[in-house]
């Protein structure tokens, strides 16, 4: 499980109560896009075939750039997520960070999961021995790539949902 039990007004957009602006939760869309796309060889690695994880992430930049609706990304991720499922390894936790990435759209939180899902790939990717160095390579190139508008929100929220999303932000 990576949302918390409680949901983080930063993370609920303005209309709907929160304290989100448009523009912040469009960036989280291209961030945890990002996260998935560099992960994404993982997956197709495994599965060349299937685009699903692929047109997520595609589709989650649609909708940050104002090009598709919040359903339609929604629905990508959810494919991209049971594109997952019939697979192990680094190849279904890439798939998994590309069908979070693509339901940003919809709840912004999941923001994090997409990045987490992209650690666990590359944690899975190599031998044991060297997951833990690997884990904490791609947190840090995560962080590289957050955008000066988000940067705060993103680091306080890997703070806080550290433990529910597998210790991985520990980088």
């Amino acid at each position: 499980m990576i949302l918390p039990k409680e949901r983080d007004s930063r993370f609920i957009t303005i209309r709907r109560g929160g304290t989100l602006t448009d523009s912040d939760h469009q960036l989280l869309a291209f961030w945890a896009a990002a996260c998935a796309e560099h992960v994404l060889p993982l997956f197709e690695k495994v599965s060349p075939s299937d685009h699903r994880p692929r047109q997520a992430i595609e589709q989650a930049r649609a909708w940050a750039r104002g090009e598709i609706k919040m359903s339609e990304a929604r629905a990508a991720g959810g494919h991209a997520m049971a594109a997952a499922r019939e697979l192990s390894g680094a190849a279904r936790y890439a798939a998994f960070a590309a069908g979070q990435a693509g339901v940003v759209a919809h709840v912004a939180a999941h923001e994090l999961g997409a990045a987490a899902y992209a650690i666990k790939a590359v944690r899975a990717s190599v031998p044991l021995f060297e997951s833990e160095d690997a884990g904490r390579l791609e947190c840090r190139w995560q962080r590289e790539q957050l955008p000066a508008a988000i940067r705060e929100l993103v680091l306080e929220d890997q703070r806080l949902r550290n433990e529910i999303c597998w210790l991985v932000f520990d980088c």
